[in-house]
C-alpha cells in the first residue's frame, strides 16, 4: 500500500499532534483532517511524562514556542498521596535518575527505615534524587549541574491539553492541513478498508490512509471496520471520572512542579497545576459508588483543600478501558483514545499517542507498507500498551489500603491477562 493521501478523522489533541507529525516528517504527503464543528474535546489530559520531550524534539517543537499560549507548567515528579494506607503520606516518583547507590548506601537506609518506622515514605526519594531538593523548594532549576538530573530530558509538562491542540492547529498545521469542519454522514467499505467518506456538507473524501481520532466513540476503527476491543477492567478498576478546574488560594505555594495523585475511598484525584489553574479530576468506579455519590466525595475533597468550588462547572466522563486487538486493519489506524485507553493514572493519555505515532512514521521510510508492516506495528503498540497498564495496575495492587470494598478487591484481584490470545 501507498501512502501520499492521509486522511486524519477527528481533532483535539490526538488529531493535531497526528497531523503535525506528519506535516513536520513528511512535508509532501497531502494530509487532510476532519473534524466535527459539533464535538468538544474531553481536554483533561493535561499531564504529561518525560517521553513526551522526545516527540516534542522530532516535531521540532520548543518549550518557549508553546507554553505561554497552553497555561503550561513544569513537572518533575509524580505525587501518589494516600495509595498505600489512609493518612500513609505520599511518595515521590521523580523523572531523574537516582544518584549511583551502592549495597551498603541502600541498605544503610533500609535499616533506617525498620529501625525509625516513622521515616517518611519520601525519605527514600529525598535521599537518592538530588532533583527532590528543588521539588521541596518549589524551584525550577535549568542548568546542567545537579547530580544526574538533566533539565532537557528529565522534566516534563502540565498544561491545557485542549489548547495545546489549538496551538498545533493554528502555528503549525494551518495552512499545511486541508481542515475540513464537517460530520462524517457515512463510510464506504470495500476489500482495501475504507474506501471514502461522506460528509454532511455534500464532500466525499478519498484518501490512502485513514487515522482514527474520533476518541471512545472509534468511529472508524470500531465502527466502521468493526474491530475488536478488549476491556482491561480486569486489572483496572475505574471506568468513570469527574472533572473540573479550580482557581489558586495561594499561587506561590499551590504551582508545583508535581502532579498530586490523592487516594480517596473509591478512587482517586488527581491534581495538576497549571500557570493560571489547577485542573482536578475524581477517577473510580461505577462498580463501587453512583456518580453522585462520587461528586459528593469530590467535593469534599476539593472543601478540605480549601478551594472555593462554588462557581466551576462538573464534567462527568465515562471512559472506555482497554484497546482494540488490532490498531492498524487495512486502510485504517487508529491513535489516541480511539485506539485504547488504560486510565489517567501515570499521565499515559497522550504516552500512547506519541509512542504509537513513533512506531507509525517508522513505516513510512519504506515505499510500500505491507501486512508485515502492520502486524509489527499492531504488537508493538499491544505490548507498549500492555507493560503500561500492568505498571499502573501495580498501583493498586501493591498497596495495602483495605477500608473499603473498592480498596479490598483491588488486593485480592488477579493481575495475570494474557493479551496475545
Amino acid at each position: 500500500m501507498k501512502v501520499n493521501n492521509i486522511i486524519i478523522v477527528g481533532g483535539g489533541t490526538s488529531g493535531w499532534m497526528t497531523a503535525t507529525t506528519f506535516i513536520r516528517l513528511f512535508p509532501k504527503k497531502k494530509i487532510t483532517l476532519i473534524e466535527s464543528p459539533n464535538i468538544k474535546t474531553v481536554g483533561v489530559g493535561e499531564s504529561t511524562i518525560v517521553q513526551f520531550r522526545q516527540w516534542l524534539s522530532l516535531v521540532r517543537i520548543k518549550d518557549e514556542d508553546f507554553m505561554k499560549h497552553c497555561d503550561a507548567s513544569y513537572k518533575f515528579t509524580i505525587r501518589f498521596t494516600n495509595f498505600n494506607k489512609i493518612d500513609s503520606g505520599r511518595v515521590e516518583y521523580p523523572f531523574s535518575k537516582p544518584e549511583p547507590i551502592d549495597d551498603n548506601r541502600l541498605n544503610l537506609w533500609y535499616f533506617k527505615k525498620i529501625l525509625h518506622p516513622e521515616t517518611p515514605n519520601t525519605d527514600y526519594a529525598d535521599s537518592f534524587y538530588p532533583i527532590m531538593a528543588m521539588v521541596n523548594n518549589n524551584k525550577v532549576y535549568k542548568g546542567k549541574e545537579l547530580g544526574n538530573f538533566n533539565f532537557k530530558t528529565d522534566t516534563a509538562f502540565q498544561f491545557d491539553a485542549t489548547k495545546f491542540g489549538l496551538w498545533l492547529r493554528d502555528n503549525i498545521c494551518l495552512p499545511k492541513v486541508n481542515h475540513i469542519k464537517s460530520n462524517v454522514k457515512d463510510i464506504k467499505i470495500n476489500d482495501e478498508g475504507i474506501e471514502s467518506l461522506s460528509l454532511d456538507n455534500g464532500d466525499v473524501i478519498i484518501g490512502d490512509l485513514f487515522i482514527d481520532c474520533t476518541g471512545f466513540k472509534s468511529l472508524l476503527l470500531g465502527k466502521a471496520m468493526g474491530e475488536e476491543f478488549i476491556s482491561y477492567n480486569d486489572i483496572i478498576p475505574n471506568n468513570k471520572a469527574w472533572a473540573t478546574h479550580v482557581n489558586y488560594t495561594n499561587k506561590k505555594k499551590q504551582l508545583i512542579g508535581v502532579t498530586n495523585a490523592t487516594a480517596l475511598k473509591n478512587g482517586w484525584v488527581w491534581n495538576i497545576p497549571l500557570w493560571s489553574k489547577i485542573g482536578t479530576g475524581y477517577v473510580y468506579s461505577d462498580k463501587y459508588t453512583t456518580d453522585k455519590k462520587a461528586l459528593v466525595e469530590f467535593k469534599k475533597h476539593l472543601k478540605k483543600q480549601k478551594f472555593n468550588i462554588t462557581e466551576h462547572s462538573f464534567i462527568n466522563i465515562k471512559m472506555r478501558i482497554g484497546i482494540h486487538r488490532k490498531l492498524f486493519v487495512k486502510n485504517v489506524v487508529a491513535i489516541g483514545l480511539s485506539a485504547g485507553f488504560i486510565e489517567p493514572l501515570e499521565s499515559n493519555g497522550l504516552y500512547t499517542v506519541h509512542e504509537f505515532l513513533s512506531y507509525l512514521t517508522r513505516m513510512f521510510e519504506r515505499d510500500n507498507i505491507s501486512q508485515w508492516d502492520r502486524d509489527v506495528y499492531n504488537y508493538a503498540c499491544r505490548n507498549t500498551f500492555n507493560n503500561w497498564a500492568e505498571f499502573v495496575s501495580m498501583h493498586y495492587a501493591l498497596g495495602e489500603r483495605d477500608d473499603t470494598e473498592y480498596w479490598r478487591d483491588n488486593l485480592n484481584r488477579n493481575y495475570d491477562k494474557e493479551i496475545y490470545d
